[in-house]
């Protein structure tokens, strides 16, 4: 298996702690490849941020893809700008509750899910980026829950122990979106 992703938002969206995450539990799960580069705008919070993530049973050669299988978007303003890089009959998982507009391509699948105010629901909107990357996870099969709650915890937990129950929830919800997602196509 090999996924090359991409994810994209603003400083300050949880890019950066999403791509961590599924990194982290990729070298936990024993996967022989994973890669993460990190790119952040000239701003600091409220700038552009994207990272590329690359997961393997092989061992990987470049950091950063020319094309990826995979997109998770935050905003309008990543997908406009990053879209062009989703290889032909990949996925984008679209922040739904921020991104009303469509991808221009038509060669792409699409994943809405209604991230920010799922997250709200939750008890924070902070955690948009979990119940994003929880709905990721369960399309792709990329990692488990198990590993991604155990990573979240552990990068989470120390600053914010309140929020581990939120943080756990909020992956769980996107783990069934994504989940229902991936049963809908069969």
């Amino acid at each position: 298996m090999r996924k090359r992703l991409m994810i994209g938002g603003f400083g300050g969206q949880g890019v950066m702690l999403a791509g961590q995450i599924i990194c982290y539990s990729a070298m936990e799960m024993d996967k022989a490849g994973v890669t993460f580069f990190p790119s952040y705008g000239a701003e600091q919070r409220g700038g552009t941020a994207n990272c590329y993530v690359v997961v393997s049973d092989d061992p990987v050669g470049a950091p950063i893809p020319q094309t990826v299988d995979d997109f998770i978007t935050f905003n309008t303003a990543a997908m406009k700008k990053l879209e062009e890089k989703v290889r032909q009959g990949g996925t984008i998982f679209v922040n739904s509750s921020v991104v009303h507009e469509e991808p221009s391509r038509k060669d792409l699948k699409v994943i809405k899910v209604d991230a920010t105010n799922i997250a709200i629901e939750l008890g924070s909107a902070r955690t948009q980026n979990l119940v994003m990357l929880g709905a990721y996870i369960a399309y792709t099969g990329i990692i488990s829950l198990e590993s991604a709650e155990k990573v979240a915890e552990m990068k989470l937990g120390k600053k914010r122990p309140q929020m581990i129950p939120v943080n756990k929830a909020a992956l769980e919800k996107g783990y069934e979106l994504g989940k229902a997602a991936l049963e809908a196509e069969a």
